[in-house]
């Protein structure tokens, strides 16, 4: 349920109808926009009597939210979401690149390709320390070490850390790690999603599973905001369909849909979307012109030997060239009115 306030509410007034909502065991959420202020009702509000509060003096209106995902909804927090990643903030008009390779191979490669992205305009750097990978055989990432030569790239250069987490048991590992990614696998893993909400308050960038509608994304987000969490970003990497020329599906239309249904900043990742490397510069171009609030994008300094995906991973120079593309676009990118 929304409750909106009128302009100039009283604020005893405000705190003693946030007072009764939580002696009603309803969790109230302010959020206060540069057109009204709303309250936003999570919990079992069906009995509550709506008549009894739209009769309050500082209510201006009152709307039950028809979906099921509540704090992600743009009804209960009308301003966009900015998130704050270490300095770097995404949403609200603010746009980062985050960008490195898939996986952590050394010190000499992580520095390196950090330092390259660095100068280019990334202003994140991933790099996946745990792998999940479709074969038992495939390289499943260094693990502890490579957090450890992650947070070394980090030193060297500045850019905070955005690296996925697998397992419950790897959360007190991501203590130095600046956001905390959730792969398209793990989406709709509610026990991990609930733990990342309630032991941490880091940004969470989530992944859209690969068969996943956009509701079942916005209720992964859910279960990490209901937990108390509210520092999410949603990731569009692209759906499994009938096509193979591409290694997944993306349809670039997710932007303006999730902007209208949700709050939370929307980042692209074309690298997983496309599986090419040379398809990742077009994707990535189309993305920001269509309001994307940053992009993922995997940057390797010798994709033919890279340990994982080097097929989709653009090299330093190929990545240069994409961010004075992404820079020219920038200031025509749409946004919502």
């Amino acid at each position: 349920m929304i409750i909106v306030l009128k302009k100039d509410a009283d604020k005893g007034q405000v705190e003693s109808l946030l007072g009764w909502l939580r002696a009603r065991n309803i969790k109230p959420n302010v959020s206060t926009g540069d057109r009204e202020t709303v309250i936003g009702c999570v919990g079992d509000v069906a009995k509550m009597d709506i008549g009894l509060v739209q009769a309050l003096s500082v209510v201006e209106s009152v709307q039950r939210i028809q979906e099921p995902y509540k704090a992600a909804n743009r009804k209960f927090h009308p301003e966009d979401s900015v998130v704050d990643c270490s300095g770097m903030k995404i949403g609200g008009g603010n746009f980062q690149v985050i960008a490195g390779p898939c996986s952590v191979e050394s010190v000499e490669q992580m520095v390196g390709i950090a330092k390259s992205v660095k100068a280019s305009g990334a202003t994140l750097m991933r790099g996946g320390a745990f792998k999940p990978r479709t074969s038992p055989y495939s390289f499943q990432g260094l693990g502890k070490r490579g957090l450890e030569i992650l947070l070394e790239a980090k030193r060297e250069t500045g850019l905070p850390i955005v690296t996925e987490l697998m397992a419950i048991e790897h959360l007190p590992l991501f203590n130095d790690v600046d956001v905390i990614q959730i792969g398209a696998r793990n989406m709709q893993n509610f026990d991990l999603l609930k733990e990342v909400g309630s032991m941490s308050k880091k940004p969470v960038l989530l992944k859209r599973g690969m068969s996943a509608t956009l509701q079942e994304l916005l209720m992964s987000a859910e279960y990490i905001m209901a937990s108390g969490n509210p520092n999410v970003m949603l990731c569009e990497r692209g759906i499994r369909t009938f096509e193979t020329a591409t290694r997944n599906t993306i349809d670039l239309t997710v932007i303006p849909v999730l902007k209208r249904l949700s709050h939370l900043p929307v980042v692209i990742d074309p690298s997983h979307a496309t599986g090419y490397a040379h398809l990742v510069e077009p994707v990535a171009m189309g993305a920001t012109a269509m309001g994307a609030d940053g992009l993922i994008i995997e940057v390797h300094n010798d994709p033919p030997h890279a340990l994982c995906d080097g097929v989709q991973s653009q090299t330093p120079e190929m990545f240069a060239e994409t961010m004075k593309k992404i820079a020219a676009i920038r200031p025509h990118a749409w946004r919502r009115a």
